[in-house]
């Protein structure tokens, strides 16, 4: 397309910080595609605690406290991002894109133009996909969602066939394929107890239906304030965030004391006791630690009780293929807590990480 502008509005991270570190900016220049890639007007993009955790630095190793969005002056500059590695400034962040292809790149199908679409947020060699070591993240290792125009290679987008809002869209990507990610790698089925941590977050809700959709039994903790919604979004049983006595909590609740899964995407103090709480036998799946990375464990419980641990951040192409397949068969429903426009990105970011709210966060160019 010729009639393309030239610049555009953008939220960009100038370095690791505070909010004054995200600058709007209103002349940003607008990507420039290769042969391989497909430019998009960002139509809507989702939040997340990799944006938050990344201005931080929370990722570096210096780091111990809790993803509460504090300024951490202990950061390592050359380990601050999930991968472990520095990141490069001016940045614009935002991996959870809906949008429109708006032009093609040479080896891009001519027909995708005018698709609506989702992003795949993993970054790949796509000569080696399955190689976890060469491996990005959208909105980390190259610019995000954050501005009114973005790009990504034709082979990390899904396009979307049903009548779903662009902000209904743009909650998916990030929470449902890390949700899907920790469940596939640690095999829960329809004989399954499911414990989930986080429950009224994005990632929460996420597992909650897809825990559902393969037929387990969910169990959710969560605020009590919350918990009329954390039902509706599917939870068997919604129980306070951190009950004192979990084990008695659950006998009363669904007559036994143990589950066989926790998918826990919070970690902190409460982790050990979430351990204790699993079967003989039993899985722990992790993809973040919303209340803190360093948390106490005993040994003995872990090898005596035959359990098996389930570390998820990378995933395979076949995730986000099955996220963007439940998506266009209706099996899956998304979870708008609120909108903003992108400039008001600043105060979005801030109700986000108060966590007083249900479901995704979304802004819109």
């Amino acid at each position: 397309m010729t009639d393309l502008p030239k610049t555009m509005n953008a939220f960009v991270l100038e370095g690791h910080g505070d909010f004054d570190k995200l600058v709007f900016h209103e002349n940003w220049p607008v990507p420039i595609i290769d042969e391989n890639e497909v430019l998009i007007k960002v139509l809507a993009c989702g939040l997340n605690n990799t944006d938050v955790n990344t201005r931080l630095g929370w990722y570096s190793k210096n780091v111990t406290g809790a993803t509460t969005g504090g300024d951490y002056e202990e950061v390592g500059e050359d380990d601050a991002t999930w991968g472990g590695a520095s990141i490069t400034f001016p940045r614009i962040q935002g991996a959870d894109v809906c949008g429109r292809i708006v032009a093609v790149g040479t080896n891009v199908d001519q027909s995708m133009l005018g698709k609506r679409i989702i992003t795949d947020n993993w970054l790949r060699d796509w000569s080696d996909p399955l190689n976890m070591d060469k491996t990005g993240y959208y909105g980390s290792e190259m610019n995000g969602g954050y501005a009114e125009y973005t790009k990504i290679d034709h082979r990390n987008i899904g396009v979307i066939e049903n009548d779903m809002s662009d902000e209904e869209l743009a909650t998916f990507s990030c929470s449902y394929t890390t949700a899907e990610g920790m469940l596939d790698r640690a095999n829960v089925g329809a004989d399954d107890v499911v414990l989930v941590t986080g429950a009224s977050g994005g990632v929460g809700g996420a597992l909650i239906q897809l825990s559902k959709r393969r037929g387990a039994t969910v169990v959710a903790l969560s605020s009590e304030s919350k918990h009329a919604q954390v039902k509706e979004a599917g939870a068997d049983y919604v129980l306070p965030r951190a009950p004192e006595n979990l084990k008695a909590t659950l006998e009363e609740t669904i007559s036994r004391k143990t589950v066989d899964v926790v998918a826990d995407i919070v970690g902190g103090s409460y982790f050990y006791t979430l351990i204790e709480t699993l079967s003989r036998g039993g899985r722990y799946a992790s993809s973040g630690a919303i209340a803190g990375p360093i948390v106490e464990f005993d040994l003995r419980t872990f090898y005596l009780n035959d359990l098996t641990f389930y570390g998820s951040t990378v995933i395979p192409p076949k995730i986000f293929n099955n996220v963007v397949t439940y998506i266009n068969n209706n099996e899956i429903k998304p979870i708008v807590a609120a909108a903003y426009p992108l400039k008001d990105f600043h105060t979005a970011q801030k109700t986000f990480i108060d966590k007083s709210h249900v479901g995704n966060i979304v802004v819109i160019p």
